[in-house]
């Protein structure tokens, strides 16, 4: 069953319709825009990181304005869109969202090929999670070496019920993304704190 929903997982992120460009006019490579006089662009962002970190839950709650608290665990690639207005451009987000298991490494280039950004993302109560991180950037960059990174981590309400002790250990961790040049953001579970400023 699981390789049929691998199968489905696969064949739906092929057809999905991607933006030639990250960032560009919907559509096309002219900025055009609809009979409203609006312009319309596409802005690609991707999403990595291992299994369970919180990366599709993040992408709910910034398209359909909910927290799901079920987990079920992503079979190759998720992907969703919301458009958003900004004076006189309709800015549409397509959010890529890669399965944290190793074996759909395969399909990290339909997530991070022509994208704008890409989130790194971790778990803050598991230190396994961003220690994977370098990994995860060094097979990111070697597909897209121009996106923005930034780096994510999720379950602050977990963390900040952990001794100074551990909390501080996590810290040093953190600070070792500065080597990467990454733009850093904690959240809650629930409430996905700041989700709006990345």
């Amino acid at each position: 069953m699981e390789e049929k929903q691998r199968e489905d997982a696969r064949s739906a992120a092929s057809r999905v319709e991607r933006p030639s460009r990250g960032v560009g006019p919907a559509g096309g490579a002219s900025a055009g825009g609809s009979g409203s006089g609006r312009n319309n662009v596409v802005v690609k962002v991707g999403m990595v990181g291992d299994a369970q970190v919180g990366k599709t839950s993040l992408m709910v709650k910034y398209v359909e304005g909910k927290f799901d608290e079920d987990y079920i665990h992503t079979l190759g690639v998720n992907f969703m869109e919301k458009t958003i207005a900004l004076r006189n451009t309709e800015i549409t987000f397509s959010i890529w969202d890669l399965g944290g298991h190793r074996e759909f490494i395969s399909m990290l280039p339909l997530v991070c090929n022509d994208a704008v950004a890409i989130l790194f993302m971790f778990d803050l109560s598991r230190k396994a999670t961003l220690t994977s991180i370098k990994e995860w950037y060094r097979q990111v960059r070697s597909i897209n070496k121009n996106a923005f990174p930034f780096l994510v981590g999720m379950k602050y309400d977990h963390f900040a019920n952990f001794a100074a002790e551990e909390q501080e250990d996590i810290t040093k961790q953190v600070r070792v993304g500065g080597n990467f040049s990454f733009t850093f953001y904690f959240f809650r579970d629930a409430e996905c704190v700041m989700i709006m400023s990345i």
